[in-house]
């Protein structure tokens, strides 16, 4: 259920609809009905997050090959005591309904995870000498697989036992980063790798994308668990389709129409990040088309501008039949998940 908008139980007030104490019993209830809609943009949650992604960025991104000076059982000494301040931090803060920084600390802990794997395998040899963690956010490499899995299992612990979404977010970039690193392994030589590598990225993307819809039906976005996993899973699909060879005019059609599919699903969906990546795609094929095929064409710009304004008029059809299509198409999806969109 959505909530009141606050503006219009003050335009109720001041109009003498309903009085002033009734407004606010309103408000008070449209909010224990429709439940939090998660984090808001205000400058309490900026500083919750900028210090929470400084943090995480601390201890993966920026690593510095300094670090190398703890030796390899130092390293995952310090990761572990790290993680294990960061879950004391989060159920301290969940004991006193502070769920996003818990979050945060959460998502931190989950974070060092691979760091503390990849200390004990440089302990024990497992690593060339010139191989640094920092690389493994820059290079693909089958041997990450370990640090990968670990963070899957550790995470999914973490989620089990705090329930914060914000914990869902390395879990899904681990999950985008195996469909990287595991392609290798499947692919008979470095000439069909690349290629292999695209089509196991889309494979993970459709499974992540999936996996989101059965979370979504799950929790009801309430909070909202699978926005992580929608987000890096439509990443890895878009991405792999996006880089794929389409040598003939007909494959690059049909990227077309899939991007222009891909809005659609955003909209049914009520996602976003479909919907922009999408557009991307759409825009990127009619640029190719400005560029490549019709770019000595005088009657294209005119092409490109009926267009435009085709795109327009539909958006008004679309309009005034939004409600009537999206409950025909949602009425092909799990119930669960149906009544999920149909409160959003």
């Amino acid at each position: 259920m959505a909530r009141i908008d606050p503006v219009v139980l003050d335009e109720a007030v001041r109009r003498g609809i309903v009085g002033r104490e009734q407004a606010d019993a309103l408000a008070l209830l449209s909010g224990e009905l429709s439940g939090p809609d998660g984090p808001r943009f205000t400058f309490t949650n900026v500083l919750y997050y900028l210090g929470g992604m400084l943090a995480i960025g601390a201890m993966t991104l920026f690593m510095t090959l300094g670090w190398s000076a703890f030796g390899g059982w130092g390293v995952c000494v310090i990761a572990c005591v790290y993680a294990s301040a960061a879950l004391a931090g989060a159920r301290f803060l969940l004991r006193r309904d502070l769920a996003t920084p818990a979050g945060i600390l959460a998502a931190l802990a989950i974070c060092l995870v691979p760091l503390a794997v990849y200390g004990a395998q440089e302990a024990l040899g497992s690593w060339p000498p010139r191989r640094a963690y920092r690389e493994y956010h820059t290079i693909i490499d089958w041997r990450w697989a370990w640090m990968e899995i670990a963070t899957l299992a550790a995470g999914s612990a973490v989620l089990w036992r705090f329930r914060t979404p914000f914990a869902v977010m390395p879990i899904a970039v681990t999950l985008w980063y195996m469909s990287m690193d595991f392609a290798p392994l499947l692919a008979g030589g470095q000439d069909a790798s690349w290629r292999v590598r695209k089509l196991v990225s889309m494979g993970f993307g459709l499974g992540m994308i999936a996996i989101s819809l059965v979370v979504d039906a799950w929790s009801r976005r309430k909070p909202d668990f699978a926005f992580w996993l929608y987000l890096f899973g439509a990443l890895a699909f878009w991405g792999g389709f996006t880089l794929l060879d389409s040598g003939s005019q007909l494959n690059k059609f049909l990227y077309g129409c899939l991007n222009a599919a891909l809005i659609f699903v955003g909209a049914i969906l009520a996602r976003r990040i479909f919907t922009v990546l999408g557009g991307l795609g759409l825009f990127g094929y009619l640029g190719y088309l400005s560029y490549s095929v019709f770019k000595d064409g005088l009657l294209f710009p005119f092409a490109l501008t009926g267009l435009g304004l085709a795109l327009v008029a539909s958006g008004v059809w679309w309009q005034r039949r939004e409600e009537r299509i999206s409950r025909r198409f949602r009425a092909l999806l799990p119930e669960a998940l149906r009544a999920v969109l149909e409160e959003r």
